[in-house]
């Protein structure tokens, strides 16, 4: 089934809370640049290279997640890393990696990257600078240097631009400049202040108002804007929220609810990602699941992807969840832009390095 706009429902009305009118114009404004990123990264080259038949993907937090993003939209073998050093098998496959960090100096990332360069691995990177891209010159990987100055999980069209730019090169993507200005439409549509997909985005956030929020998605293209859902609620509203996939969300957590439903019931909200090719069987699953949930949760609703082609779809789930996440910030009376906790947790484990 193709939607044309997301459609959602709520059971009961939230409790009325405490709201702000805080507008938090900078992480919109680069909420409002997902469109022009994407132009940027059409205007790249492919650069020449070895034809591969697998990749791995190293990043974290909001560099990381343009791996999840390209390994749904290509059709080889693309595995995403997101630890320290390499995963065991890497070294004797000799897989080539490709290190994505936006501020260059992911202490994560740089292990992984150690890690390769022990193992003899091929090797290339993207991101805005930073220790990564200083080696990358200096061992003459390929390399992507995108725009600095955003936050990273604000900079996903530049660097899942960078990434799909290299895997063209490498014969692993058959994305192109096409593809990625017909999502940058689809972005800017949504974003602009006078879209409706704005008064959607803020419908939906006063109903999970108050809720912790529990994304489902679907194994496929899905996956990953369940994932960057669940991310940019924590980062920009400063919210718990978590992410799980049907069919396997079926084998477990549909039976969770009803032990503490007399909590969760008012607590907990669940919003579904849907896509027109997420096939018939699930498309079974996510109606009986909401039937079987009613009444232990806060089953909120559902949002239907747009566009036509794989990367427009995910984009357009990308952006609502973007929306709906500033949306949640400022009911929450929370700015968006400053990760504190991730900053003093980076500030401790440097300080105990040290």
């Amino acid at each position: 089934m193709n939607r044309a706009f997301p459609t959602w429902w709520s059971r009961r009305k939230p409790s009325p809370t405490k709201r702000t009118d805080l507008a938090h114009p900078e992480m919109q404004r680069m909420v409002g640049t997902w469109g022009e990123q994407l132009r940027w990264a059409a205007q790249l080259p492919r650069p020449p290279g070895p034809s591969l038949d697998q990749l791995l993907i190293c990043g974290m937090g909001g560099s990381g997640i343009s791996g999840d993003f390209a390994a749904a939209l290509c059709s080889k073998p693309l595995r995403v890393h997101k630890a320290y050093g390499l995963p065991i098998w890497a070294p004797e496959s000799q897989v080539p990696v490709l290190a994505v960090s936006y501020s260059g100096n992911t202490e994560e990332t740089l292990s992984a990257v150690e890690a390769a360069a022990a193992a003899g691995l091929r090797l290339a990177a993207v991101g805005s600078g930073g220790r990564l891209l200083e080696q990358a010159r200096s061992e003459g990987w390929p390399f992507v240097e995108v725009p600095a100055g955003l936050q990273p999980r604000a900079a996903l069209g530049y660097l899942l631009g960078g990434v799909l730019s290299l895997l063209g090169g490498w014969g692993l993507s058959p994305i192109g400049a096409s593809e990625l200005s017909a999502a940058a439409d689809i972005a800017d549509s949504m974003v602009d202040k006078s879209s409706p997909v704005r008064r959607e985005a803020s419908d939906l956030a006063a109903n999970l108002e108050g809720h912790m929020v529990g994304i489902y998605g679907s194994e496929g293209l899905v996956a990953p804007a369940a994932q960057r859902w669940k991310t940019q609620i924590n980062e920009n509203a400063k919210w718990p929220a978590w992410w799980s996939l049907f069919p396997e969300l079926d084998h477990n957590e549909v039976v969770s609810w009803s032990s503490l439903s007399h909590i969760t019931r008012d607590k907990v909200a669940l919003v579904a990602l849907r896509d027109r090719e997420e096939g018939p069987r699930v498309a079974a699953r996510v109606r009986i699941t909401a039937s079987i949930v009613d009444g232990d949760v806060n089953w909120v609703g559902e949002v239907w992807s747009r566009g036509e082609r794989p990367l427009e779809r995910l984009v357009s789930l990308a952006v609502m969840g973007d929306l709906v996440s500033l949306e949640l910030a400022r009911l929450a009376g929370v700015d968006p832009v400053p990760v504190e906790a991730i900053e003093e947790l980076k500030q401790k484990l440097a300080e105990e390095r040290s």
